[in-house]
């Protein structure tokens, strides 16, 4: 028997933020100010480097500084620049990148809108997202979203990152409902959506930076509203 959609539940770099937009924003910023031009290819690199480390640093194989860290070390010699040895001088550098990524914060234009109409239809809203505490609350201040979210699970506090589904398990029991009555909204096919249908949720695969925030609310209302829910539309 599937139970009817009691909660929903959105990732949220990526589903909710602008995370790759603001990356790209303070990598150009960054190699600007070491006197560099940036690429496409160096863009692409520099956001190929996070998701390595990042998974290096959730698996608990480096800490958080040393992963970011390893992406200057890894990123600066394609752009032509010796990274510095010092410790302390990546983190002077990533300083550069990161004030100029939290100066690029923005959501998707469709979120809030989105957030504000599930709770309109009474449903509670939560976020699960691979992050730390911190920064991904944040995130969600400086967006303007906190208001429009009842319950943050983050990776760091909960102990469990996506896709293991006790990480979705545990969202739904913060948010009092059987993870059965939960539609659960992402733009990863696997972290997001393999790992909620395996925790028993429905879900939707969403990509607000392609389809605008008008297809991303029409897939998420029709879910929320009786529809399969199974896949982008």
């Amino acid at each position: 028997m599937t139970l009817d959609v009691r909660a929903v539940v959105f990732d949220l770099d990526g589903t909710l933020f602008d995370h790759a937009g603001a990356a790209a924003r303070a990598v150009d910023d960054l190699l600007g100010a070491l006197g560099v031009a940036a690429t496409d290819r160096l863009r692409a690199a520099w956001a190929e480097a996070e998701e390595r480390h990042f998974e290096r640093w959730r698996r608990g194989e480096v800490d958080f500084a040393e992963q970011r860290r390893a992406r200057l070390v890894e990123v600066l010699p394609l752009a032509g620049l010796r990274p510095p040895h010092d410790p302390h001088e990546l983190d002077l550098l990533f300083g550069r990148y990161l004030a100029a990524y939290r100066g690029a914060w923005r959501p998707f234009p469709g979120s809030a809108p989105l957030l504000r109409a599930v709770r309109d239809a009474d449903r509670p809203v939560g976020v699960l997202t691979n992050g730390t505490e911190e920064q991904q609350r944040d995130k969600l201040a400086a967006t303007g979203l906190s208001d429009l979210v009842d319950v943050v699970c983050t990776s760091e506090r909960i102990g469990v990152a996506k896709p293991d589904r006790r990480a979705f398990e545990q969202v739904a029991d913060e948010l009092g409902v059987p993870a059965a009555a939960c539609l659960f909204v992402g733009d990863d096919p696997q972290r997001d959506v393999a790992g909620a249908r395996a925790a028993g949720m429905r879900a939707v695969l969403v990509d607000p930076a392609r389809d605008g925030g008008a297809a991303v609310r029409s897939s998420v209302l029709s879910a929320l509203h009786g529809a399969s829910g199974t896949g982008r539309r």
